[in-house]
This record gives structure tokens, sequence and C-alpha cells, in this order.
């Protein structure tokens, strides 16, 4: 054997260790030595069963992605599993930590199952872009059952030990030692003796299924999918798994991961999986920097955005002190969060036990002397430079030394912020997204003189909290509401033109955003950007005239939409198309019609061309950074990697060609291709692309 793979004997007993550090993944030098392993013990008349195990923290967490649509190495995976569950002694898979993907699929090779009480077990494959390739799609369901295998299996969402032994994909939840109850409970398998069944010869949790169940199960999760492509096939590789022979399901099993993994949607998601790692890579934040502790954190606002920050912050373990200005504002804000519980209560995403204690990990403040223990606070009050530094003055006369101070701008100088201070190392932008106990992105803002241990700090307890960090520099609007503003530079002459606010709705929808941008104008609030357009001195045509008539979106039942009896869904209102006509033949412009193609140059080709100057200026470090941003934080499709990726797809030298026809046409800035994707044009891709 070699060091990835290891044989030791407890009696009759063979215990196979796989050692691949860091997640044990099933790479070739891991498949061809546990190959000869299997063919070894096959023959080995002294060994009556067999404990496949792994060493570190983790049982297999999947295959070596990096081996991903290269020529495959011989044996592979499918084959690995073919040669163990003909094995005619017992086999057993002794889970730790994560058996996911073509972890969980070898051990779905073995006639027996067992974890410990911490396992989880999944096949997250869908989030790649692809379906399980090695068997996962047509032997989980014969253990579990097609419903559950299909929710499993689409979703990607991984299950605990205790829901694994109850839907009968463990054998035995294990206490105490693992390899040596493993071992003890192959002996018992090897006592009892009778015949031995392999998970691909077992059919009665998938016989008598229904189908019409199945299909509408199926269906309600392809609505969720959003176009993509994994999930679709997903579903239907389990349908084979119960209409087909094994064999056959196992061979389209096959014919769907080959084509998925050559997709531009796989390879959108395989880029965003790495790029998500490379995130956390921050210049000047090396391994050797050591982040401080942080204990407590203290959130000054319980607004919307306070209140979601906290709760965050509670969810992931860490008590918060919350301020606001009067007892009458904290009760209001902690309703908001309790009702926020209680909704996940009724949804059973949460117990009331659970519940009662998150609720205990807050406690309530007036005075900003009681901050004085929090190691982070964040400010998350209204966004205004003044009031912002007014806040900070009071939080730096009793913040303790070593404090972590942090601003929720969205859009102001975080410099300037810090520069109110005396403690600009310690400072730094955190910038949130709404709700922000739900939006996985954060956005980290590096400022000018942020220590190196400020940064490993929160990049840390972001990702305790369950969110995706980004670190980012100073401008105005930082990398997502930077390129939010190019993007909508040109809408409001888009309607001016000839569009309707339905049809670029439905631009944006068909392209895979969750929704268009005058949808997301109703659902945030017209009145924000009319008030952050007369604190700058901007005007907008169509936005303001709308705000003049009361119309702020579904807060008052009308904005770009019309909203009925308190309905959330958007109906097409005639005095709007009537106002952007009026305004249009104001300016003396006319009007015609504006094509899908048109739109999506419009919005999204100015918003690419953003990205490069931020990348050009050095605000993000890459350009799969910033694909992060938008995926993670303003809905950009999975499917497409994110912006800068999605040039590549559609052609970066195609993109400079029309913005400069824009830029010829209209004079727009936002049009005028930057040097950086000018030479991005001549290679095709930026060159950090995954």
């Amino acid at each position: 054997m070699t060091n990835a793979v290891t044989i030791a004997h407890d009696g009759d007993i063979a215990i196979v260790t796989i050692d691949n550090p860091p997640v044990n993944a099933m790479s070739f030098h891991v498949r061809e030595p546990l190959l000869a392993a299997f063919n070894a013990l096959r023959e080995d008349s002294s060994v009556a069963a067999i404990v496949i195990t792994c060493a570190g923290r983790t049982f297999v967490a999947g295959a070596d992605i990096t081996e991903f649509g290269k020529p495959m190495q011989k044996p592979e995976l499918r084959d690995l599993i073919a040669n163990l569950e003909t094995i005619d002694k017992p086999t057993v898979a002794a889970i730790h930590g994560t058996a996911l993907g073509g972890g969980l699929e070898l051990a779905l090779g073995c006639h027996f199952r067992v974890a410990d009480a911490g396992a989880k077990l999944g096949l997250p494959e869908v989030k790649l872009g692809i379906i399980p390739g090695g068997g996962g799609t047509i032997r989980l369901p014969r253990l579990v059952g097609a419903s559950k295998a299909l929710s499993m299996i689409v979703s990607g969402t991984p299950i605990g030990a205790k829901d694994a032994l109850a839907s009968g994909l463990v054998d035995a939840i294990i206490e105490g030692d693992l390899v040596a109850n493993a071992v003890a409970f192959a002996r018992q398998k090897v006592a009892e003796g009778g015949s031995l069944l392999a998970v691909r010869d077992r059919n009665d949790k998938i016989e008598g299924t229904d189908l019409a169940a199945f299909d509408s199960q199926a269906a309600e999760l392809a609505k969720k999918a959003r176009g993509l492509e994994a999930p679709i096939a997903c579903a239907q590789s389990v349908r084979n798994a119960v209409t087909l022979p094994f064999d056959e399901a196992y061979a389209r099993e096959r014919e769907f991961i080959t084509k998925l993994i050559a997709s531009d949607q796989s390879r959108a998601q395989r880029h965003l999986f790495f790029a998500e790692r490379e995130a956390a890579k921050v210049p000047g934040v090396g391994k050797d920097v050591k982040p401080r502790d942080v204990k407590r954190v203290g959130v000054i606002g319980a607004g919307t955005m306070g209140g979601g920050i906290a709760m965050a912050f509670v969810n992931g373990g860490i008590p918060v002190t919350l301020l606001e200005m009067s007892q009458e504002a904290l009760q209001r804000g902690l309703g908001m969060i309790d009702k926020n519980y209680s909704i996940s209560v009724s949804r059973g995403s949460l117990t009331e036990e659970a519940k009662a204690k998150r609720l205990a990990a807050f406690s309530t403040t007036t005075d900003y002397a009681d901050l004085g223990d929090c190691d982070l606070i964040i400010e998350a009050v209204f966004e205004e430079m003044s009031v912002k530094k007014e806040v900070f003055g009071k939080i730096d006369a009793v913040a303790k030394p070593g404090a972590i101070l942090a601003t929720n701008t969205s859009y102001l100088d975080v410099n300037e912020i810090a520069a109110s201070t005396s403690r600009p190392q310690d400072f730094l932008g955190l910038h949130f997204f709404s709700p922000a106990n739900v939006m996985k992105l954060l956005e980290i803002v590096r400022g000018a003189q942020t220590a190196p241990d400020v940064l490993a700090t929160v990049l840390g307890v972001a990702r305790k909290i369950a969110k995706v960090p980004v670190v980012v520099g100073v401008c105005h609007g930082f990398v997502g509401n930077r390129m939010l503003a190019a993007r909508g530079q040109d809408m409001e002459n888009l309607l001016l033109e000839g569009a309707s606010p339905e049809q670029i709705d439905k631009v944006f929808a068909d392209f895979g955003w969750p929704m268009g941008p005058f949808q997301m104008w109703d659902l945030a609030g017209l009145d924000i950007g009319w008030r952050n357009r007369k604190a700058t001195g901007k005007t907008a045509i169509i936005a303001d005239a709308l705000c003049e008539q009361g119309r702020f979106g579904q807060k008052t039942g009308k904005g770009v939409y019309l909203y009925e009896s308190g309905s959330r869904t958007p109906t097409p209102d005639p005095e709007v198309k009537a106002l952007i006509e009026s305004k249009a033949k104001e300016l003396g412009i006319e009007r015609r019609t504006i094509s899908a193609e048109e739109i999506n140059e419009r919005t999204l080709y100015p918003m690419i061309n953003e990205g490069a100057k931020i990348l050009e200026e050095g605000i993000a470090a890459r350009a799969s950074d910033i694909d992060i941003v938008w995926v993670n934080g303003y809905g950009f499709p999975i499917g497409k990697g994110g912006p800068m990726f999605w040039a590549g797809l559609e052609g970066i030298s195609k993109i400079v060609d029309r913005l400069e026809y824009w830029y010829a046409r209209n004079g727009d800035d936002a049009f005028k291709p930057s040097p950086l994707l000018k030479r991005a044009a001549e290679t095709g891709k930026f060159s950090d692309d995954a």
C-alpha cells in the first residue's frame, strides 16, 4: 500500500484507512491503491470482513474537483465502487466528519454504513452544476426511497447522522471509538452469517413508488432551479432509478454527468467554488497573522439592518449588545427580531427552545458605556456622513483598547469615517446586505490604515456567522453598489426611448435574475434612492416624478407598478406608461421598439466595464472576487458564474465593440471601454478566471 491507503488488521477484520489531507478527496493516487487493497483483501482467506475508514477530521468529503474536465485516470470512482460491491465479505464504511459526493458514493458501495453522531452525509454535486457520477442517484433511492433521495440530491444539502439512521442511509450511530466499534459491528455481521445484499440489488424502498407524487415534487424543485440544468438532470436520474433496471439507469447517469461537466453552467459553478476559496486569500494577511478574539459584538441601531446584523451574530453563537436611542426603539427592534424567529419556528427550521436560547443572547441598552466590553462594534445608522462621525465619536470614547470598529455603510468613504476616530488601524467597513440575517455576502471594506489582524479577525468571524466574505477597497459604492449604479445608468433612457418597465424586468428574468430592476425598486422603496439623490444634488426624471406623486413602491401600494389589496404581485400601471411617454415628449425623444438584446447591452455591458475599472484601481483583488460579490449579494445567476466570468462566455471583444458603439451614440462615459477591458478582450478572459 501507499501513504494514502493503508491496511491494518484486528484479528480477522481488515481496516482500510484513507489518508489524503485535508479532506481525503478521492484523487487518482487514492483510487489506485484502494482498488489494489480491495483486490488483495478479496483473495485473503484470513480476512472475514472489511472496515473502510479515514484519517484526519473527515471521511472522504468528495471527488478531487481539480480532475474535472480532464481525461480521467483509471480506475475511475465508478470502477472502484463496482469492484467493492462484489466483495462477498461484509464491508462496512465507518463515517466521521462528512461523507459527501464521491465519499458517500464509496460508502454506498459497502454492505453497511456506521457513523458517529456528528457525521453529515450528502451528495452536493448539484452545486457544481453536475449530478453524482458514481451511482449516487441510482443507489441512494434504494436505501432512503425516491422522495427522500430526490430532496437530498436536488438540494445538495447534507443530512445529519440521526436523519440518516431514520431514513435507512446508515445502519448504526456509533458512540465512542468509531473504528473499534465499526470493527465490532463488522464482527457481529460475520457471526450472524446469511447472504449479503449489495445496495444495487435492494429494491424494497423503490418498489411501489408513487410516480405522480414524485413528479409533482420534482416539478416544484424544478421551479426553484431557475434555469439550472443540473437539478433537472438529478431529478430525472433519480426517476430512472425507480423506472429502469439498475444497469440502464446507471448508464443514463453517466450520460448526464458527461454532458453536464462540459457545459458552461458547470464551468461557471466550478469557477464559483474555487473563487469563494480564493476570496479568503487577502494580500498582506498571511497565515502568520493572528486574529483577535471576538466574544461579544455591539450593534448600534435596532432597525431592519441593525436587527438583522445582530441576528446574524447571535445565530452564529456570538452574543450581542444592541444599542438604540430609546427604550421604545429597542422594544420595536426586539419585537421584529422575535417575529423573525417565530416565523422560523412556524416553518420548522427552528425549535422553541433554540429560539429562546437565541433571544437570551441579546442584551439591550441606550447607554454607549455598555459597549465597553465588546470586541467588535458595528454601527447600522442612517447613511449620512455627519451622523456616522457623531456615532463613532461616542464609540471611540467607550470602546476598549483593541476593539474593532466597523461601519455598515453602503457608499460612504470608510477612510473619512475612520479618521474621525483615534484608532483608524482598528477600523473598517462591514457592508451587510438586507436582510442581514439571511443574505450571505459580506463586503469587508479595507481602509487605508486597517491592520492585518483586524482583517484576519473579521474574515474568521464572517465564516463563523455563515457569511461569504470578500475584501474590497474604498470607493463610492465599493464593488457591488458601484457596479449596480453602472448597470442602472442608462435605465431611464431605455424607458424614455421606448422600453417599458415590464419589458425590461422580463429581459432580466429571462437572463436568470431573481427579479427585474423595477420590481427591485418597488421592493426596496423608491424613496430611498430619491433621498440619496436629493442629498447629492442628483435627479432622475422618471423615478423622481413617481416619488413626487407618493409612489414609493410596495409599501404604498404603488410605485413603478400597482400592488392591489396588499398584494406583492406587480401589475403594470397605465398611469406610469402615460408618465413615461409624457416625459419623452417633453424631451423631444421619439420612442421606438427596443429589443431584449439592446436592453442587455445597455445594462450588463456597462456593469462589466465598471468591474474592469474596479480591477484597474485595485478595489477588488481579483475578477473572481467581483463574481462572488454579485452572485451572493445581488442575485447574479449562479449558472453564469458572476458578471466577469459571464463576460468571457459572452465574448469580451464583443462587449468592447458594443460599448464603443453605444459610447459613440450616447457619449456616456459608462460605455467607454476601460483599458483593462480592452486588454482582456485580447485573451477572452480576465487573468484570474478559474
